[in-house]
């Protein structure tokens, strides 16, 4: 019985191969979904879970570098590379952009099993990762106007005052705005609040503004 919480992509030309490697996944309990072409992959619906992707570097349709290298600035599974033809270039290479293991057939399950358990478990933490900026984005898309001009003041370290004087308001102003936007943004303390600024990227730096209104 396989784990559905967990999926490993299988993409290699060789049947053999294919059904070796299902076959060894689903003994571990492991699901396993196979391809024979890097565009089979690509254009496939994926179960959206914690995965890993194995993929042969001779492929019929594109080397499985340039795969790597296509699907680069996407979300996608940990790589494992497998190859019959391998090389120290093409190892470096694939390490230097982020795969795992570049295994070099043949090569032994438990190696394999190694780097599978290796990149699931990078997958999961990346996944919590995105979850967490995901619901951190929608806090901030919910503060006002005003409070997106407040939230990156107070992180810069700027005193109550300063703050204010920096937007116009008053400092009672501010400190109701300050509040509101530690409430939305489920801060527990300024240092919760910078750490979620620099996970969003939001620019600390402001400009000198003198006067203005107390407008909300």
């Amino acid at each position: 019985m396989t784990s559905d919480d967990h999926v490993v992509f299988i993409v290699d030309d060789d049947e053999r191969i294919r059904e070796a490697l299902s076959d060894l996944l689903d003994s571990h309990g492991i699901r396993a979904i196979a391809f024979g072409s890097a565009g089979e992959y690509v254009s496939a619906d994926k179960p959206d879970v914690p995965a890993c992707l194995i993929l042969d570097v001779e492929l019929p349709d594109i080397n499985g570098l340039d795969l790597q290298r296509q699907i680069a600035d996407v979300d996608h599974p940990p790589i494992v590379f497998i190859t019959g033809h391998g090389d120290i270039p093409s190892s470096v290479r694939a390490i230097k952009h982020g795969a795992v293991d570049f295994l070099t057939k043949p090569f032994s399950d438990a190696d394999l099993m190694a780097a599978i358990g290796a990149a699931i478990a990078e997958d999961r933490v990346k996944r919590a990762a995105r979850a967490e900026l995901s619901m951190l984005g929608q806090r901030y898309r919910e503060l006002t106007p005003r409070e997106r001009e407040v939230l990156p003041l107070v992180v810069s370290g700027l005193l109550n005052k300063q703050a204010a004087a920096e937007l116009g308001i008053s400092e009672v102003t501010l400190q109701i705005h300050r509040r509101n936007v530690m409430h939305k943004m489920a801060a527990d303390s300024l240092a919760d609040l910078v750490r979620i600024a620099e996970r969003l990227e939001i620019p600390i730096t402001h400009s000198r503004r003198v006067g203005g209104n107390d407008h909300e």
